[in-house]
Parts: structure tokens; C-alpha cells; sequence
């Protein structure tokens, strides 16, 4: 396996590292604009943890292509991220194998911060029909990174899934694999008096199968839903309806999805 920071004027690598089951590149340097780290030699269908910065974390994914581009954010791409990731001269890159014990354990499946809106071989990965403005706070893959934070909206921390007042608005988690699922929670975002909040959604499974969930004004705490599903490949949340509440603005946070690989 092979990390490599690449100039995007020049497409020359800025630093490496090579190894064969854990990979790790600490360089110094700065990042500029269009910059991207490239993950190559990966082992297509294979799980892998994952560290593009110590600011964003580590993730554990799947990875279906044997070379993975990874855009270092800049400008109002980085709003939705911690804002000294990436900054400074000193880095710290990995990428290691998965251990058996990992890709088989009972996790936080949704979980995802390494998720980029324009990459679709690395799972899971979360996508929707709409993201306010386009904007970086906004994006779907916010309701995946880990991040909880309820009371407020706009840049890190208090990114989410925005849904720029369309009715239709629905998310959905690709898992990549089939996996067995039993509980969802729901962090819908709190700004009140700037939030509204859902007080019905629908979760719609890749079985065919549907469940329609109720929800109340929370702030910190999760809707938690007990939901047995076997052999799902992905789910979406839609349908969402908004309570009488004169603010048009609901906003999901984070969703968290309990099971295993099937």
C-alpha cells in the first residue's frame, strides 16, 4: 500500500510512505489548495481503518477500488471540519488493514468521517436529494462523521444535514455490504427558536420493507429506534414531516445505525 500527498498543479507527490499492512505517513509541509492525499495498492472489497488527519479521526470502511482519492478541504469545503485539521506543517497520514475481530464486531455501522460527497468506492456512505445551498454545513455527510453536536447550526461543530426546506428531503446511509441492523438513533438539531424538528419520518430498508417512526422536540438526547433488520445493503430516512412550528428549518445532525456484518 502506498500514501501519497499530491500537488494538483504539478500532480508531483509532496511526500510518501509505502508499507504492506499498515501504512504511515508523517510529513512536513503544507497543504495548499487542490492538494489531495491518495490512497493506492488497496485490496478492492477489503476493510481498512482509516486517518486522513488526527483532527478528523479514524474510520473504519470498506473499500471497493484499489486506489482512493481524498480532496484535502479548503475554504467553505472546510467549514463542516475541525478548523485546525489540515493546518500547520506537521502531518500525520495512515491506513492499516482491518483485524478480523473489527470487521466482525457490533458497531456504530453509519459511522463514516473519512465520507466525501464526490466519493462513492468507500462505505459507508451517506448521499441525499438535497443539501441546503450546496453548502459544505450543510451536506449529508455530516450526519456521519461523529460529531454530535445539537445546540447550534453552520461551521464545525455544529455541522448537519440541512434539508433547505424541501419537503421531499431524504437521506440515505449505503452500507455497501449487506449488514444486520437492530437500533437507529436520530440526533435531530436543537437551535431553538432557529430549528424546527420532525415529529414523523420514514426509514425505507433495501429489503423493500418500511417503518415509520415518531419523534419528539428533543435537544441532547437521541430518538433511539429498535429496528431488526436482516441482510439490508442500505436504508433511507424520508417522508419527514415538521411539527406546527412557525421555523422552517429542521436539521438532522447525526444518525447512528447498531448491528454487525450479516
Amino acid at each position: 500500500m502506498k500514501i501519497a500527498v499530491v500537488d494538483d498543479w504539478s500532480k508531483s507527490e509532496k511526500a510518501f510512505a509505502e508499507g504492506n499492512d499498515y501504512v504511515r505517513l508523517a510529513w512536513d509541509g503544507e497543504y495548499r489548495k487542490g492538494d489531495s492525499i491518495v490512497f493506492s495498492g488497496l485490496t478492492p472489497d477489503s476493510y481498512y481503518v482509516v486517518n486522513v488527519d488526527p483532527c478528523v479521526g479514524e474510520a473504519f470502511v470498506l473499500v471497493k477500488a484499489e486506489t482512493v482519492t481524498y480532496t484535502v478541504p479548503f475554504y467553505e469545503k472546510k467549514t463542516s471540519y475541525n478548523p485546525i485539521a489540515f493546518v500547520g506543517n506537521r502531518h500525520y497520514v495512515s491506513i492499516r488493514k482491518a483485524a478480523s475481530y473489527e470487521v466482525d464486531s457490533y458497531r456504530n455501522l453509519a459511522l463514516n468521517p473519512f465520507d466525501q460527497h464526490e466519493e462513492s468506492s468507500v462505505y459507508p456512505h451517506a448521499l441525499a436529494n438535497v443539501e441546503t445551498r450546496g453548502e459544505a454545513v450543510f451536506a449529508a455527510r455530516n450526519a456521519v462523521d461523529g460529531v454530535v453536536a445539537t445546540r447550534s447550526h453552520g461551521e464545525w461543530p455544529y455541522e448537519s444535514w440541512g434539508i433547505n426546506r424541501q419537503d421531499d428531503a431524504e437521506i440515505t446511509i449505503d452500507f455497501g455490504r449487506a449488514v444486520d441492523i437492530d437500533e437507529i438513533r436520530l440526533y435531530t438539531r436543537a437551535d431553538f427558536p432557529h430549528d424546527n424538528y420532525w415529529i414523523r419520518g420514514t426509514f425505507t430498508f433495501s429489503d423493500g420493507s418500511r417503518e415509520t417512526v415518531e419523534m419528539e422536540k428533543h435537544v441532547d438526547d437521541p430518538h433511539i429506534f429498535k429496528i431488526e433488520k436482516k441482510g439490508i445493503t442500505f436504508l433511507k430516512l424520508g417522508e419527514l414531516i415538521k411539527a406546527d412550528d412557525p421555523s422552517p428549518f429542521p436539521a438532522l445532525t447525526q444518525i447512528e445505525v447498531y448491528g454487525k456484518n450479516a
